[in-house]
C-alpha cells in the first residue's frame, strides 16, 4: 500500500493579533548563577521558557541551574528570532554581546 504525501506544508505563522495584543517571539540570553555559563535561545513565551530552564525541563541547561535572564530582544516572526539566535551563537554575535557588556 502506497502512502500519499500531504500537500499541506508547515510554515511559520504570522504574528497572531488579538485585539491590540500581538504574539511575538523572543531571543534571550541566560546566565548560570552556579557555573557562570551563558545560554542563548528563542521562545514565544519568555517567562515560561526561563521557568522551564530553571525547573530542569531542558536537558542542555539542567546541570547549570539556576539561570538568570540577562538580555532579550523581541521579534514579529519566528524566522527573525531564529536568525538572531544563530547570530548570537556565532563568534561575531558573542563579540557583540561582550562589547555591549551583556556577557
Amino acid at each position: 500500500m502506497a502512502f500519499k504525501r500531504s500537500s499541506v506544508r508547515s510554515r511559520s505563522a504570522p504574528p497572531l493579533i488579538l485585539g491590540d495584543i500581538s504574539i511575538h517571539y523572543f531571543v534571550y540570553v541566560l546566565k548560570s548563577l552556579s557555573s557562570n555559563r551563558s545560554y542563548v535561545g528563542h521562545s514565544k513565551d519568555l517567562t515560561n521558557r526561563v521557568e522551564e530552564h530553571n525547573n530542569g525541563k531542558s536537558k542542555s541547561t539542567r546541570s547549570h541551574r539556576p539561570w538568570h535572564l540577562i538580555y532579550s530582544e523581541q521579534f514579529n516572526t519566528r524566522s527573525e528570532a531564529v536568525r538572531r539566535e544563530i547570530y548570537f551563537k556565532s563568534i561575531s554575535g558573542r563579540k557583540e554581546l561582550k562589547a555591549k557588556k551583556i556577557l
